[in-house]
């Protein structure tokens, strides 16, 4: 396989960026938050409401602006805009000291970060070439675990050892918002500079309406299309436990009474793993199939939320889950974007990401309230991840059924 040239080490950059906010988020983030919030209020609670709401607001925009991304030199308007309201948000995380307030904010962030992200998918058929899809992906994906990791560990070092320096916790956790942000901002530039919009749409004269209308015939082109159709079934259910365990592990493991010391640590150890594991299912994905790793993937993810359920006690288990998680978080990721990026019509690539967001962010809806409502329901976090194991298995079967290309075919 050629190295990678300047478009697509440009492209892959950006995930290097906002995987710095993502893991920020999934980790300190929560643990701040639980110290803004009265005693015994709910991390898990607040939290999954507020993910619950990220996923609704970007699942109903994506689409519509997804469209509008499709016409020439909108794509990276789009895409400034939403990564930049989410590095201004990001940095204003750094202000409140009030939790309800501090919420608001992050649901602004991370609507920018997860609506950039969508723009980011679709410039991915601009960035290279289809033979390269599944390769250049899991590139972004494994750099972008590994890359965040400096932001993050300089960010870790300056919360729990800036009273050295006469910087208390809170402040240093304050100032790692900003740390973040500017991560965030300077690996975003590559992308706005060296990677240009070359598939698209005509534009037309009534835009808003050609976009409506568009919108309802790409509805049915997927549900005609029953290869995509029964993919993005089964995105929909597997994509929602994966995103599901990324954003609530960390309040998870707090509700469980894990110190924040190893839940950092155990948490740095998936994102060093999830490096070399998403290049190998990159390679993997060339020589046995994509759909082949999915399913494997998905298996995994099953009996990782089982482990989770009924032997994740402390501090070991949740070691031993943050490796499992790691070796398997990358390549599903990766491998259902490029999977998805093969079947979509390059002109439209943003339309499609869009509705492949929704079927990510709403499943994603469903799963982080369910783990927020049976927690609350029965006062036991394990009730709560029991119930994405279903979502695991449902996710299976569509893969399974799903009709099978050509190139599935060879493999």
């Amino acid at each position: 396989m050629p190295r990678m040239n300047k478009r697509e080490r440009s492209w892959v950059l950006y995930d290097v960026g906002n995987s710095a906010f993502v893991m920020f988020a999934s980790t300190v983030a929560p643990i701040y938050y639980g110290g803004l919030l009265a005693e015994g209020e709910s991390v898990v609670v607040g939290w999954g409401y507020a993910e619950t709401i990220v996923s609704l607001i970007v699942a109903l925009l994506m689409p519509f602006l997804g469209s509008l991304a499709d016409y020439p030199k909108n794509k990276k308007k789009f895409f400034i805009g939403a990564a930049g309201t989410g590095v201004i948000a990001c940095s204003a995380l750094s202000i409140p000291d009030e939790a309800k307030v501090f919420l608001i904010i992050y649901v602004i962030a991370a609507v920018g970060v997860n609506a950039s992200m969508v723009f980011y998918d679709g410039f991915l058929t601009d960035a290279t070439e289809d033979e390269r899809f599944d390769s250049v992906s899991s590139k972004g994906y494994a750099w972008g675990y590994v890359g965040s990791l400096i932001p993050f560990l300089i960010c870790i070092v300056l919360i729990f050892k800036g009273e050295v320096i006469g910087i208390d916790m809170t402040l240093a956790t304050k100032i790692s918002f900003i740390i973040i942000a500017l991560w965030w901002a300077l690996f975003a530039l590559p992308l706005i500079f060296n990677v240009h919009q070359t598939h698209f749409k005509p534009k037309q004269e009534h835009m808003l309406a050609a976009t409506f209308k568009g919108l309802v015939h790409t509805v049915g082109r997927i549900v005609r299309d029953k290869r995509m159709l029964f993919f993005l079934l089964a995105f929909f259910c597997y994509i929602d436990g994966v995103h599901t365990i990324i954003r609530m592990a960390t309040s998870y493991g707090t509700e469980l009474g894990i110190s924040s010391t190893d839940l950092i640590k155990a948490l740095v150890l998936t994102q060093l793993i999830a490096f070399p594991s998403a290049l190998v299912f990159g390679k993997l994905a060339g020589r046995v199939g994509t759909r082949i790793m999915l399913i494997v993937s998905v298996i995994a993810y099953a009996l990782i939320t089982l482990f989770a359920a009924f032997f994740l006690k402390g501090a070991t288990e949740f070691w031993i889950l943050a490796v499992a998680v790691g070796l398997f978080q990358g390549g599903i990721q990766a491998l259902s974007r490029s999977y998805f990026g093969k079947m979509v019509p390059k002109e439209h690539t943003n339309e499609y990401f869009g509705f492949f967001d929704i079927f990510g962010k709403y499943a994603a809806i469903i799963g982080t309230f369910m783990m927020a409502f049976f927690t609350d329901l029965t006062g036991n976090a394990s009730m709560g991840i029991l119930s994405l194991a279903l979502l695991f298995i449902l996710g299976l079967v569509f893969l399974i059924l799903m009709p099978r290309s050509d190139a599935d075919k060879e493999k």
